[in-house]
Formats: C-alpha cells, sequence, structure tokens
C-alpha cells in the first residue's frame, strides 16, 4: 500500500508544480498581451506623427516653389490647378 501512496503523492505534487507553472503561464501571457496592446497604440500613434509631417513637409515644398523655388513649381502649379476646379466645382452647385 506504500507503495501506491507514495506514486500517489508523487503524481500530487506534480499536479500542484504543473497548475503552478500553468498559472505563471497565463499571468506572463496577460502581460505579454498588455504590452502588444501598448506597442500597438504607440505604432498607430506614431503613424499618425509620421503622417502629420508629411503633410506639413508637403505644405513647405509647395509653400517654396510658390516662392520662386524652380523644384517644385509644377507641383504647385497642378496643385492650385485643382483647388481652382475644386471651388468652381463648388460654385457650380451652389448655382444650381
Amino acid at each position: 500500500m506504500s507503495n501506491i501512496e507514495d506514486i500517489v503523492d508523487s503524481l500530487e505534487n506534480k499536479i500542484s508544480k504543473l497548475l503552478r507553472k500553468l498559472e505563471l503561464l497565463k499571468i506572463a501571457n496577460l502581460k505579454l498581451n498588455e504590452e502588444l496592446e501598448a506597442s500597438k497604440q504607440e505604432i498607430l500613434s506614431q503613424k499618425k506623427h509620421i503622417a502629420n509631417w508629411e503633410e506639413k513637409y508637403e505644405a513647405l515644398k509647395i509653400a517654396n516653389s510658390m516662392l520662386g523655388s524652380n523644384d517644385n513649381k509644377r507641383e504647385a502649379k497642378l496643385k492650385i490647378n485643382a483647388l481652382i476646379r475644386d471651388i468652381d466645382h463648388c460654385i457650380t452647385q451652389l448655382s444650381d
């Protein structure tokens, strides 16, 4: 009988250790999920920041071309023409 009790005790110890490891893994997994979510938020914030700077850069390029820079004159003309078309379209809609 003692042999069976030893086996049962050994199994109980092993199960107890496995349950403890499972609990630790659950905690680690939760922490990693939180870090992942924080990283996703940081990436989203950085993407917005980059988009904002790209917008500012494009506006600066257009402003420079209007000041006489030859590099981006074509882009500035195209942008101005597009704005004029948009304004004409709005005026047409308002007059209907």
